[in-house]
């Protein structure tokens, strides 16, 4: 909660606007740090300031008029003991043309700041910043600090706020002084002064590229806030009691004989840290992570296999009705004929069955497959004692809750295994993932065949069409993505649909099918059990293939419009051949001109397979935010702290965590107030 000492003083419609900026405290104000910075300290000339970027001139106003061509303006004439140039204004205000009036009529000076640039007449700054100042009046002895902002909120009143946070702030050290020392880190007090008020001397390319120390110190700071709170959130859960599932094996034995495959080293690796997570007395919080294919949902399994045999449920949530179909399908293929009761339970079913599903649900069902619909109100587990949530980022923090909450027959919540086809880069598993076990498949199972990536331009579009009838007629299967058009889904629906048309008409003789996100749940299911069937040559499809469709007959694809997807999308796409042992192939349909980050994701995903680079690349270009996904809404995603150009940060802020949770757990709670206020609650999902 925000004391009232703390809260800021500020009328409330100003309160509102200061929300909409994450500022609530007089701490947040004294963290609400700078974009960039202007230099007010110095005073230039008309003539030597050309083309010199931002400048700051003391001048009189000479001429004033408002001006109708080619549009409405406000222009001034003004000059200095080195020349003229005109200030011109496309939209004012009528105090701005009396005050410019008045500095005529009076002689007095204004100090202007802009950019100067050659205009029709001459020099000009459009829409410079500019006000009337005193004879004598000092110059600021510091650079001019320009942050962060909303509509409504202008630079002046956050400066105001800033400054009279930061006079009354405590900025004590709370680190030690010697540790600060040794590792280069400015005191947190100077830090945070010299980059709201740096001095002249301070090299400006050093806090504008954030490599200044001061910059250095707010970033470990920053991180460590964010360590402390998710390593507590995660020993907070191992307070919590949870069911101690010890492993009989029977049932997990019985299973791996009746598949056809054997284990990879690294499912049998994660497989036994799973089984020693679910004997604990504490709930287990595991994220499970592999590439495309790397074989999660067998490792899955056999935590479900570990929870029936004990006498528990077990729950296999997905984010989509095809995913979870999906998994539905080669969970009970594999479960039911070893006399588990596996029962499937999704927002599509009718009244009746949706009813005989709950009622399942709550009695007898051992093994419970779906969508949401698990965690709607109305829906109760008997004995759940193990939730296993997949492509876990796209499903919020009050989603994954719920599941959990499912368990509340019982006095112990469930144990939960997430899983992500989306590789994490090790900087972001350390940093965002920090309160969970991280286990990952970094081993692909063997007989898959590489994939071919081939990159072709759209005005090659004919020869695409031949080399998907050729691989069609040697009995090969072909997908054929169509575009992602994220402004509308009924122009993605559409395009899906024109595809469908043209292949169909250009491939005469070969059965062509279709399948979209508009589709009806069973419409989609028999599309796509007619293409694993073999029943249909090609597939036009949305991305709704991205996860979970294993066709191994499957072995070339081909993405329209691969400009538009992001990287992580790409390679979850591509994941979907290259499942069986015939040399497969996507090919990569792309429109010019490109543009310079759509080139440089194509270079990535035509030069790497392997996903974990991918991801790491995909990082690089678009930031946290994406891998995240809707965990953002629990996590703070990092204002100052560079993933990839400050990982040694990230270390070392690890190392401090537990120093500090360890040895000084009052300096941790005064450390997470400073940085993170009341929202460190949104944490402790």
């Amino acid at each position: 909660m925000t004391t009232a000492a703390d809260a800021i003083e500020a009328p409330p419609a100003l309160k509102a606007r200061l929300d909409k900026l994450d500022l609530t405290r007089k701490g947040d104000l004294v963290l609400h740090l700078p974009l960039r910075y202007e230099d007010e300290t110095q005073i230039d000339t008309i003539a030597t300031a050309e083309n010199a970027g931002p400048v700051q001139l003391e001048v009189t106003v000479r001429e004033v008029s408002v001006q109708y061509h080619p549009r409405r303006q406000l222009v001034a004439r003004v000059a200095d003991d080195s020349g003229e140039m005109t200030l011109r204004f496309l939209n004012f205000y009528g105090s701005q043309i009396r005050q410019l009036e008045r500095a005529r009529d009076e002689g007095g000076k204004l100090r202007v700041f802009g950019e100067l640039r050659p205009g029709f007449l001459g020099d000009e700054m459009v829409h410079p910043r500019y006000r009337p100042i005193k004879d004598g009046e000092r110059l600021p002895e510091s650079l001019t600090p320009v942050y962060p902002t909303t509509a409504g909120v202008s630079q002046a009143v956050l400066r105001k706020h800033i400054a009279a946070a930061l006079a009354e702030a405590d900025l004590c050290e709370l680190l030690d002084d010697a540790w600060c020392r040794d590792h280069d880190f400015p005191p947190f007090d100077a830090a945070v002064r010299l980059l709201h008020a740096p001095p002249p001397g301070v090299p400006e390319s050093d806090l504008q590229s954030r490599q200044h120390p001061a910059w250095r110190r707010i970033k470990f700071d920053e991180l460590l806030a964010q360590q402390l709170s998710l390593r507590r959130a995660y020993l907070s859960r191992r307070q919590r009691g949870a069911p101690r599932i010890a492993p009989v094996g029977a049932l997990s034995q019985r299973l791996l004989e009746s598949l056809p495959f054997a284990l990879t080293a690294a499912q049998r690796r994660v497989a036994s840290e799973i089984v020693d997570d679910l004997s604990q007395p504490y709930p287990m919080q595991r994220l499970l992570q592999g590439d495309v294919g790397s074989g999660k949902t067998i490792v899955a399994t056999l935590a479900a296999c570990q929870a029936i045999e004990a006498g528990y449920q077990a729950a296999f949530m997905a984010p989509t009705e095809i995913l979870a179909g999906q998994h539905y399908l080669k969970l009970r293929a594999w479960l039911e004929p070893l006399g588990v009761e596996v029962a499937w339970l999704s927002g599509s079913q009718k009244k009746a069955a949706k009813q005989a599903s709950r009622q399942q649900v709550a009695n007898t069902a051992q093994l419970v497959v779906g969508t949401h619909a698990l965690i709607q109100d109305g829906v109760d587990f008997a004995r759940l004692g193990l939730a296993i949530v997949d492509e876990q980022h796209r499903f919020g923090v009050a989603q994954r809750l719920e599941l959990r909450r499912k368990g509340k027959k019982m006095a112990e919540p469930p144990h939960q295994l997430m899983m992500s086809a989306t590789p994490i880069p090790r900087t972001l598993a350390m940093s965002y993932y920090a309160d969970l076990d991280v286990s990952v498949l970094d081993e692909l199972p063997p007989g898959r065949s590489p994939v071919r990536t081939r990159l072709v331009s759209d005005t090659r579009r004919d020869e695409v069409i031949e080399r998907v009838r050729g691989a069609a007629e040697a009995g090969r299967q072909v997908y054929w993505v169509c575009p992602l058009i994220e402004e509308s889904e009924k122009l993605q629906l559409q395009t899906a649909l024109d595809t469908h048309a043209v292949l169909s008409r250009e491939l005469a003789g070969l059965r062509v099918g279709l399948v979209h996100g508009r589709l009806k749940a069973e419409e989609k299911a028999a599309a796509m059990a007619a293409f694993a069937a073999g029943e249909i040559d090609v597939l036009v499809a949305t991305t709704v293939i991205e996860v979970g469709v294993d066709v191994p007959n499957a072995s070339l694809m081909v993405i329209e419009h691969a400009e538009r997807f992001g990287l992580a999308q790409l390679h979850q796409l591509r994941g979907r051949v290259g499942r069986g042992r015939e040399a497969s192939i996507c090919v990569l349909l792309y429109q010019t001109p490109l543009s310079p980050i759509a080139r440089e994701r194509l270079k990535v995903i035509f030069e790497n397979t392997d996903g974990f680079e991918i991801a790491r690349q995909d990082l690089r270009l678009r930031g946290p935010g994406e891998f995240v996904g809707s965990r953002q809404s629990g996590v703070p995603l990092l204002r100052y702290a560079d993933l990839e150009a400050d990982a040694e940060l990230i270390d070392l802020a690890r190392e401090m965590a537990e120093y500090l949770l360890r040895e000084a757990p009052e300096l941790a709670a005064r450390h997470l107030t400073r940085w993170l206020g009341s929202r460190e609650e949104l944490l402790k999902a």
